[in-house]
């Protein structure tokens, strides 16, 4: 009987210790458990997203931030700027971690080249398609050159895409890739100062019909 206790004491003990016993979650550096942890790089543009530059100006590229959770790594730079020439052009950064996984940023260059009449003037504003009751938003960022939120007058949608006026009241979507990471572009362009103040697109970018889109300011 007494050795049938004895026993008895000893596992009673040894459940409790091992009820009683902690987790270590000490693990080594990058790994949880068995498992290893990876950090996608995270890029962050130095200076602004777009940029904007008169015909024959100069650019100097910002750059970039690229971390690797707390670490800096190195990333790449491509895409030109071609000052002597008006267009919208892209630079893209991106970084690619000790894993192999990749992320990359843009930046987006504007180089323009406006007359004295369509400088001086400001064609900011809100503008609504008829068709959808959607509103094209224009902002002026440089002299004629606007940065418009939903060009297309779509419901729901979040296009930027920037907008040239060198003269008058001409105005066209210069070919660039957009933040829909399809490349947009224009035709068909017709602005009438009003009252009231109108104007037709036609948009063109894989995610949109043929059709020519009249909108008329708020």
């Amino acid at each position: 009987m007494r050795i049938k206790i004895f026993v008895s004491i000893i596992l009673s003990i040894g459940l409790l210790s091992a009820c009683n016993k902690k987790d270590d979650f000490n693990y080594p550096e990058g790994t949880v458990g068995k498992s290893r942890i990876t950090y996608f790089p995270i890029l962050t543009l130095k200076g602004e997203s777009v940029m904007t530059i008169p015909t024959g100006g100069t650019y100097t590229d910002p750059g970039a931030i690229a971390k690797e959770g707390a670490n800096d790594i190195p990333y790449t730079t491509s895409g030109t700027v071609n000052t002597n020439t008006p267009g919208v052009y892209t630079v893209t950064y991106t970084a690619v971690n000790k894993d192999g996984f990749s992320s990359s940023v843009r930046r987006t260059v504007a180089v323009y080249t406006t007359d004295a009449g369509a400088a001086a003037q400001d064609l900011s504003g809100n503008y609504v398609r008829a068709a959808t009751g959607a509103v094209a938003v224009w902002t002026k960022i440089a002299p004629g050159v606007y940065s418009v939120l939903n060009p297309g007058g779509a419901v729901g949608n979040g296009l930027v895409a920037i907008t040239f006026n060198p003269t008058g009241y001409t105005f066209f979507i210069p070919p660039q890739i957009t933040n829909d990471g399809n490349t947009t572009s224009s035709s068909n362009e017709v602005y009438t100062p009003g009252p009231p103040t109108t104007y037709t697109i036609k948009i063109i970018n894989p995610g949109f019909g043929t059709g020519i889109r009249t909108f008329t300011k708020q």
